[in-house]
């Protein structure tokens, strides 16, 4: 599903990224776990195509991500790759259902089939009773779930998550974890999600430790 190699990125004199390789399966899902100014935020940014890498080669779904135009590689991104950050991102004047819907009307799909898969997934995390409600009428782990129900709603085939039980309690953390094993389990979802969560990283079936830019 994901191929990277040789990944090299610099902000001016610092080197963040020293030559990483990556490689994973449809259907896994990886952790890449370190300390803070590892590297690990950055690479994944990369690997989701919204940062350039100096050097080296990306592969997403058989696809070499390096040789898209902007317009081609925006286009890919919003097919194929979904998106869950530490901070929702929700946009605070559409309820919970236009949010989800956002990225299916981006794509020019039609709009009553984007809106049926919004309430299907709504629906499916167990928020079919809320899809009416703005974010701030929702709980932090509802607002994510959300996050989650935009990041599926073109079915992507891979999942970038950052941090994103960050700003979780731990009884919503533990839900998201779950939830992400059964979306694998019903959909053969592929993730790579960075994170310092311990519990997480253990449940995944790989992880992946990161070090002064480097994979160790």
């Amino acid at each position: 599903m994901l191929e990277a190699k040789q990944i090299i990125k610099s902000y001016g004199e610092v080197k963040v990224l020293k030559g990483v390789d990556l490689s994973i399966k449809e259907g896994e899902i990886v952790s890449i776990v370190g300390s803070s100014g590892a590297g690990k935020s950055t690479l994944l940014h990369i690997l989701g195509t919204l940062d350039k890498a100096d050097a080296g080669e990306i592969s997403i779904n058989n696809t070499l991500v390096s040789s898209l135009s902007e317009k081609q590689l925006s286009a890919f991104r919003n097919r194929y790759i979904g998106f869950v950050f530490q901070f929702h991102h929700l946009l605070p004047e559409f309820t919970a259902l236009e949010n989800v819907c956002i990225p299916g009307w981006i794509a020019g799909r039609d709009k009553k089939e984007v809106e049926d898969r919004a309430q299907s997934l709504l629906q499916h995390l167990g928020l079919g009773h809320r899809t009416d409600n703005k974010p701030q009428a929702l709980s932090g782990g509802e607002q994510q779930r959300v996050a989650v129900a935009r990041a599926l709603i073109n079915e992507p085939r891979i999942i970038f998550a950052d941090e994103p039980t960050g700003n979780l309690d731990s009884t919503n953390a533990r839900e998201l974890h779950e939830l992400f094993f059964r979306l694998r389990a019903e959909f053969n979802q592929t993730f790579l999600i960075v994170t310092h969560n311990e519990e997480l990283a253990r449940m995944s079936d790989r992880q992946v430790m990161m070090k002064d830019g480097k994979m160790i």
